[in-house]
């Protein structure tokens, strides 16, 4: 959902003057509308399933030592690969950029992850000593400020990722805590899921239709009604499937922050990918039904390529790195101290 997303927004199909806004009714334009709708809601996703396991975790030296060289070392590698091949430039803001680990708390989903993953103990504090009734006003306080009254259309809200994905985790990890007989309804979530993503699609179509705008009005940010409630209810559906263990899906859903930190690694990325190597926009006039096959195999492509190339950094890089980051008793006595 988030490659597709990226597909759209940041390969020159959308903005003044681009091929969607000089053609606002084509079919072309209204199948991106809905294929790139979902990016925001798959961050939520991602978000519940870190919360619904973090707030019975905890976080150690090593979780954060693995996330960090995660991040370096495809800011370093790419940065180096297209530095060589003159796809990216030198000088002292780039080069700032690829040192620090984090770069603006605003729109940037990894740093401002990195910035709520280290915020985690101090969110579990919270909840383990909320009573539900606290809990319960804490997350109707704040969903209705950042999500119901956010979603009318010209009530303004700024909204940071760092807290946002704070309330994320609060909805998680209340369901997490204080569990529900119709919590585990599988038949009740897969029809709520179902209706929620029916609703999202027609008030995209309505809004296209009826105002003339091609805006994911209740989907457009994480904060948004539809791009919220999606995430949780097709979340609780997951939950209750009955899936055995599949070495496959548990390979695949490891390298998935992977395949944002390849894809989405920087503007010089972004540039390379979608518009000079695949080029969404020149193949924006093709035949609708070769257009959407062309999107739709663009993007499990890219999403299957860069999962390959993230498995193969975990066993070059990553399990060469923590079979002696293990056995090496200065990290073990770092970890110790810094646990208390």
């Amino acid at each position: 959902m988030i490659v597709a997303h990226h597909y759209v927004v940041n390969s020159g199909l959308t903005g003044q003057d681009s091929p969607m806004a000089l053609n606002p009714n084509s079919s072309n334009t209204i199948f991106l509308y809905l294929f790139g709708l979902w990016g925001k809601t798959g961050i939520n996703c991602f978000l519940m399933i870190t919360g619904y396991f973090m707030c019975k975790s905890s976080i150690s030296v090593r979780k954060f030592v693995k996330l960090i060289l995660w991040i370096y070392l495809y800011k370093v590698i790419i940065y180096g690969v297209f530095l060589a091949t003159g796809h990216d430039t030198i000088c002292l803001k780039r080069l700032i950029q690829v040192i620090m680990p984090v770069w603006g708390f605003n729109t940037n989903f990894t740093s401002c992850f990195i910035g709520f993953w280290l915020t985690i103990p101090f969110w579990n504090i919270l909840v383990k000593n909320m009573t539900k009734r606290q809990h319960e006003v804490l997350l109707c306080l704040l969903l209705s400020m950042y999500t119901f009254l956010g979603s009318l259309p010209g009530f303004g809200v700024s909204m940071n990722y760092v807290t946002w994905f704070g309330i994320i985790y609060l909805i998680a990890s209340y369901i997490r805590l204080y569990p529900m007989e119709i919590y585990d309804n599988k038949k009740v979530w897969a029809s709520v899921s179902i209706i929620t993503i029916i609703l999202a699609i027609a008030s995209i179509l309505t809004s296209h239709i009826f105002l003339r705008k091609g805006e994911a009005l209740f989907l457009s940010d994480s904060n948004k009604i539809f791009a919220v409630a999606i995430a949780v209810v097709t979340f609780l559906w997951f939950k209750n499937m009955n899936i055995s263990y599949s070495k496959l899906i548990n390979t695949i859903g490891g390298s998935t922050f992977g395949v944002l930190l390849i894809h989405a690694n920087s503007d010089a990325m972004r540039q390379w990918l979608w518009k000079d190597t695949v080029d969404c926009v020149g193949h924006y006039n093709m035949p609708f039904w070769q257009f959407a096959g062309f999107s739709i195999g663009v993007v499990l492509a890219i999403f299957f390529i860069c999962t390959i190339i993230d498995i193969i950094r975990i066993k070059l890089f990553e399990e060469p790195f923590f079979k002696w980051y293990d056995k090496e008793p200065r990290f073990q006595r770092l970890a110790a101290f810094l646990s208390k």
